[in-house]
């Protein structure tokens, strides 16, 4: 034995058989208060035995018999491990046919010529000794009837031989366990194992079933291809008749074993240890159950009870012993054993009698920490005897601590379920019994708890995005956080990629792998608090596999897929694409397209095409990649299906046809040889049909045909099987030539002195020669009437589509005269023009005077300068000059009108107040009306004597500011204000801006405008000769403080949108208009005279 250890040891190295320690060893614990025993220990030593030698016979078999290989291994200790190799050290294979039964055997339920050898070897292997023993190699012979030798068939009797078939199939037959019954018995607990192996041909095939019951679920197993059923921790449930049923074609045979669960002795009840004072009653209570039920013995300090020393205070009785009013020496160790045939069991019970006063094994002024509204457990482990009394009190003095808010625990702890702040504080337990008294202090401190007060939530991130986990806590300022992040439970991958900071995890570049549940758990020393949120990685599909064609036909075939994995966004649809390898190879079309659910579709064919086909898979996130080709499947050829698109018929001579179509593409040719055949004939004329067959091209040309006659067209597809289906016919025209006659009764109506109407008489259709697009009117200004002066005609298109006779011209000069002629317009151009028609325009008002100076201030004077209107549109009758003063708070004084004669120029005014600002409105008359005006404002001096100082400090100002930095800016701002305004005025030129038609017709109040309806047919262009030309002289902004104005108010540009206006059919304004400048002479010299403000529109680019 070991030194103050009670291990025995026992050493064979150093010499010694293990033989000679065999038995059974008890340990025996005693000291003054009893003896305590332990468990049987039994001790064997292994034993690994050799094969008894034996002569083994060959064994001859015929093709189709049962065999078994008998392996009777050596007895050992423990049991050896059976295993069958051959020679080569290489395991025999086994199957249905060929297995190893439980005993070791190896079992054929038929023989085949394969099974022919001479080195069959069991081998047993002992596990404990490390060694492994060897059988003698057993032959196998398979023979058939059609190779019996002589000495085989020798042995034979003449019934075995003439009457067997050279391979008889047979029903099966039990090879083990033999019979229809037989019985097994296991313990509880332990595996059950239930063997079936049948003979037969074909090879039988096993099957299990318990009679009046199920198989266990979860404890059932089958092995050796299900000729073995285990069962693992079997209970006395598992009781009753298992039937295995050995089942070919040709039959089947049945065995039923019985099966019986017997079991060692377990614990119900085992004895406990038992602390009574003197005087107390107990009880020891031993139970147990087993099969068969075992037998209670009793045992005091190792020795049976009834021949133990006596006493009094203990009474057996079966499974207990009842103690009353102990004394000390009543102490002792009891021991029970519980047995039957299967095993026993042994537990020892001190009964230890003491008197001892109360003691707290708490340590003193103990610290708890309790989260807030968590439970608190306030330890008081005590001992005494006989057993102590505990109280709690709270606080010096405090009063016993009583009631629903407090649990007492027979162990001495004090439960407070809901712990609250106000629960901290000193508690005292005090333990008492008749022989003492003892208390103890301990301290309770509450915390706040921990909280995640913003959780990580649910995130869905792209494949190679970033995702963000927030985890943001509180927790009390006296506890020290951790915290932890994991991954499905688990640490998170060492992976750069992970970043964790203060209250978040991010992880970078997220792939596929990264998918997963992320939980943040917060520990303190009192509580910990977790959060989880579910990371879900999407990405685009992955591509569809393993395409197959299946049903070919000629128009039609079935492609099926496996869908790719579809990274956690669900396919919404795939989309499948053709190649056409003998037109187009390397050049994927568009096919069709089904929902992401299905993986089937059957796809329309054309012929002559060498197909193959991809999908491509389509979720949220965008498409896959295209999956690899299908093989390829080549269509018949057929004649075509369809004709030529498009097919059109337009003459680009006038003695010629141009016919042209949409070639088919080369999946519609259907097949080879693709031509057309084109026909035609002159339409409402009894013409054959004439045909042409052309190659491959989408063009033909007719010559010879009449000027714009109407022509019956078809094209036709034929290939080298046939022609497609009879086209459809189409209209076209042969080409147009120039118009040849001109409008006639072209007449003139002046509306206004801004606008006129014009009308014509058709021309005859015939003379169009072609189609008739509409009619051009031209017409210029000759000269203004108010001034001779010669001047650049600018002449003006207006076109009115269809077969308009009439039309409105607008932006007309007041007071001018005027010439138009109308010209018929076709396809190839436009006819002659019609005679040249004058027409004059009314007076109109005048434009405001180009300029308004005024000079040589004095006291009580001031001189104003002016000139002429730029556009006087009529004969000036006179002037009008307003005025009056403005004070300091810039209110205007009364108003002072004068008239003043058309021929003069200026006019100094006197009888001012001095050193006073005057406000001048000044305006032009004609006998129409007045123009607008144009104002201006100057203030009289104080003295002479002050003027010059006046001027000097005038121009100091102007100086200083003009050199100021803050007016330098303003300058600069605005230039660029206007700079932008000139861009935009310049692109609004170019696309055309929006003017108030309505509102300039409606103040005319003419009848016969009315607004235009888009189907009425009517349109109208304008166009300019000579574009971009800079303005006049004349329309420039004069210098010198002078104001100009443009002079007409029913320009152009009142009657459409900018140069663009439209008119319906009583003449109202439908066309595009613009200037067209010819250099021919007029009367007078009107250089200084500016353009109308549609000419400037137009010029200014």
């Amino acid at each position: 034995m070991k030194p103050n250890s009670g291990t025995l040891v026992i050493n064979i190295m150093n010499g010694g058989k293990a033989e000679a320690y065999e038995g059974v060893y008890q340990c025996t614990a005693r000291n003054e208060r009893g003896a305590a025993v332990s468990n049987n220990i039994v001790i064997r030593p292994s034993r690994s035995p050799l094969w008894t030698k034996e002569k083994l016979e060959p064994n001859h078999v015929r093709e189709g018999d049962s065999l078994v290989l008998h392996c009777r291994p050596p007895v050992g200790l423990p049991p050896p491990i059976i295993f069958w190799m051959d020679n080569a050290f290489q395991r025999l294979p086994q199957s249905e046919r060929v297995s190893q039964g439980l005993n070791g055997d190896l079992y054929f339920s038929n023989v085949q010529p394969e099974d022919t050898r001479e080195d069959y070897i069991c081998y047993a292997r002992f596990n404990h000794t490390q060694t492994i023993q060897q059988k003698q190699p057993i032959s196998v012979k398979v023979f058939s009837m059609d190779s019996l030798n002589d000495t085989i068939a020798a042995n034979l009797s003449d019934t075995d031989i003439y009457g067997a078939k050279p391979v008889t199939e047979r029903q099966p037959v039990l090879l083990t366990p033999t019979g229809s019954t037989s019985t097994k018995v296991e313990l509880r607990g332990n595996v059950l194992l239930l063997e079936c192996i049948a003979a037969g041909l074909p090879t039988p095939v096993i099957r299990w079933i318990k009679e009046g019951g199920e198989l266990p679920a979860n404890r059932t197993f089958f092995e050796n291809f299900k000729k073995t059923l285990k069962i693992i921790d079997v209970s006395e449930a598992d009781s009753g008749n298992y039937k295995c049923i050995a089942r070919n074609t040709l039959g089947s045979v049945h065995h039923v074993i019985s099966v019986t669960v017997k079991a060692a002795p377990y614990w119900i009840t085992a004895p406990r240890n038992l602390v009574l004072s003197p005087g107390e009653d107990g009880t020891l209570i031993c139970r147990a159950n087993g099969n068969p039920k075992p037998s209670i013995s009793w045992l005091a300090n190792g020795v049976p009870i009834a021949i133990a020393q006596e006493d009094p205070s203990r009474k057996v009785d079966g499974d207990t012993i009842i103690f009353s009013h102990v004394q000390e020496r009543s102490s002792a160790v009891y021991q029970c054993n519980a047995s039957n045939e299967y095993g026993y069991l042994l537990a020892n019970a001190f009964v230890n009698v003491l008197a001892e006063p109360p003691r707290i094994l708490t340590p003193a002024n103990k610290l708890y920490q309790v989260i807030a509204d968590s439970p608190a457990l306030l330890d008081c482990a005590y001992f005494g005897s006989p057993k102590p009394e505990i109280e709690w009190f709270k606080g010096v003095k405090g009063s016993i601590l009583r009631g629903n808010e407090y649990v007492f625990h027979d162990n001495g702890t004090l439960e407070i379920p809901v712990a609250q702040k106000n629960s901290a504080g000193t508690y005292t337990c005090v333990a008492r019994n008749e022989l003492g008294k003892i208390q103890n202090e301990v301290q309770l401190e509450i915390k706040d708890p921990t909280m995640i007060i913003k959780q990580p939530e649910y995130k869905v991130i792209q494949r190679y995005g970033q995702a963000s986990f927030e985890c943001i806590i509180k927790h009390d300022s006296t506890l020290l956080p951790t915290v932890t992040w994991l991954k499905d439970n688990d640490e998170l991958p060492d992976d750069e990629r992970f970043l964790v900071g203060k209250d978040n995890l991010t992880i970078m570049n997220v792939t596929d792998k990264d998918d997963g549940t992320y939980t943040c758990i917060v520990n303190t020393t009192l509580d910990s608090v977790s959060a989880s949120a579910v990371l879900t990685v999407v990405a685009r599909p992955n591509p569809p596999f393993d395409l197959e064609l299946t049903g070919q036909l000629e128009r039609s075939i079935e492609l099926s897929w496996i869908p790719g994995d579809e990274n956690n966004s669900p396919i919404t649809n795939f989309v499948i694409e053709y190649e056409d390898a003998l037109h187009e190879p390397g050049v994927w079309h568009y096919q069709t397209e089904v929902p992401g659910t299905q993986t089937t579709v059957q796809l329309k064919l054309s012929p002559y095409v060498n197909y193959s086909f991809r999908v491509i898979a389509v979720n949220k996130i965008g498409r896959s990649q295209p999956s690899e080709p299908s093989e390829q499947y080549l269509t018949k050829s057929a004649s075509p299906d369809e004709n030529p698109a498009n097919v059109q018929g337009i003459g680009s001579e006038p003695d010629n046809l141009v016919i042209t179509w949409e070639p088919l593409k080369g999946f519609q040719s259907n097949g080879p040889g693709l031509q057309y055949k084109v026909s035609w004939r002159q339409k409402d004329v009894d013409d054959e049909w004439t045909s042409v067959i052309v190659a491959n091209v989408s063009k033909y040309i007719v010559s010879g045909t009449p000027t714009f006659v109407p022509y019956e067209i078809k094209v036709q597809a034929l290939n080298d099987l046939g022609y497609a289906p009879e086209p459809s016919e189409v209209i076209g025209h042969s080409g147009e030539d120039l118009p040849m006659v001109a409008p006639g009764n072209v007449q003139v109506h002046v509306i206004n002195s801004t606008l006129a109407k014009v009308q014509w008489d058709p021309v005859p259709l015939k003379t169009v020669r072609g189609n008739l697009q509409g009619y051009k009117v031209y017409y210029w200004k000759v000269q203004s009437l108010s001034r001779r002066s010669r001047r650049h005609v600018e002449k003006k298109i207006l076109t009115f589509r269809g077969n308009k006779t009439f039309g409105m011209l607008p932006g007309l000069e007041p007071y001018s005269s005027y010439k138009l002629n109308v010209r018929v317009v076709n396809g190839k151009g436009e006819g002659p023009a019609s005679p040249d028609k004058v027409f004059k325009t009314p007076e109109g008002v005048p434009s405001s005077p180009s300029f308004l100076k005024i000079t040589n201030p004095t006291l009580d004077s001031l001189t104003l300068e002016w000139g002429s209107p730029t556009h006087p549109n009529g004969v000036l009758t006179s002037y009008t000059l307003k005025f009056q003063p403005i004070n300091n708070t810039h209110e205007l004084g009364p108003l002072v009108e004068i008239r003043i004669p058309a021929n003069e120029s200026s006019l100094i005014l006197k009888n001012l107040n001095y050193s006073t600002r005057y406000k001048f409105y000044f305006n032009a008359q004609t006998s129409v009306g007045s123009g607008s005006q144009i104002t201006e404002e100057a203030v009289t001096i104080m003295d002479e004597g002050k003027m010059d100082t006046y001027k000097e400090t005038m121009a100091s100002r102007q100086v200083d500011i003009a050199t100021q930095g803050w007016f330098i800016g303003l300058m600069c701002a605005v230039a660029l204000l206007i700079l932008i305004l000139l861009i935009v005025c310049f692109i609004r030129r170019n696309k055309g801006g929006k003017y108030p038609v309505k509102e300039k017709e409606d103040a005319h109040a003419d009848p016969e405008i009315q607004p235009m309806k888009e189907d009425d047919g009517t349109f109208g262009e304008y166009s300019d000769a000579e574009d971009h030309k800079p303005l006049k002289k004349g329309s420039r902004t004069p210098s010198d403080r002078t104001v100009k104005k443009e002079d007409s108010d029913d320009s152009l540009v009142d009657y459409g949108e900018g140069v663009n206006g439209q008119f319906n059919e009583d003449g109202s304004f439908i066309g595009q208009y613009s200037g067209k400048k010819e250099k021919e002479p007029a009367e007078g010299n009107e250089s200084s005279e500016a353009p109308s403000p549609v000419n400037a529109m137009n010029s200014f680019v």
